[in-house]
């Protein structure tokens, strides 16, 4: 099943290279809800989340031809999804947190999360500030290095460190909070 999709936008992507707009419009409408989701994530308004996603495939249309076929093309549009709500996160002076602080552990119960479900949870995140929430995502949800955040989001290793901890403090109280 995953081959067919994986056939399916490949094809799409080709006649979209060779000027065919109607298949854009149809790979569009097809990764749209999901790379809306993914540009909610970082940021917690829906007209940003909306800003962030034209830009997006604005972008993904202009750079089509550097796709390579040899991978998921949504997981390509994610890439560029998130890297434009991150420029635009950054545009807006919002990565700016530097720290050298030094934070204890934080002792997560793990049954807590248990009891909400994964749209709760979403709302919480991105309630979070702009700067823990987009350090939550990149290293919680897509899997990035505290080194790779630090590259992307121009703050230090140990300021993308300091974001997610109190980042997750911040959600362990909130969701203590909802769940009592």
């Amino acid at each position: 099943m995953a081959a067919d999709k994986r056939d399916t936008e490949w094809k799409l992507v080709k006649q979209s290279l060779q000027g065919d707009h109607s298949a854009f419009e149809l790979l569009y409408k097809s990764l749209s809800p999901k790379m809306y989701a993914v540009s909610l994530r970082y940021t917690h308004q829906d007209q940003d989340a909306q800003d962030v996603l034209q830009e997006a495939f604005i972008r993904i249309y202009k750079n089509l031809k550097q796709f390579k076929f040899n991978g998921s093309f949504e997981g390509w549009c994610r890439r560029i999804v998130t890297n434009t709500a991150i420029e635009a996160l950054r545009k807006k002076g919002r990565m700016k947190e530097n720290s050298t602080e030094v934070l204890p552990d934080l002792p997560v119960d793990p049954k807590s999360f248990e009891k909400l479900k994964y749209d709760d949870l979403m709302k919480l995140v991105r309630a979070l500030p702009d700067g823990y929430r987009s350090v939550f995502n990149l290293y919680v949800i897509d899997g990035f290095s505290h080194r790779e955040i630090g590259e992307m989001l121009g703050v230090t290793e140990s300021t993308s460190k300091t974001q997610l901890y109190k980042a997750r403090l911040a959600l362990q109280k909130k969701v203590l909070e909802t769940i009592e």
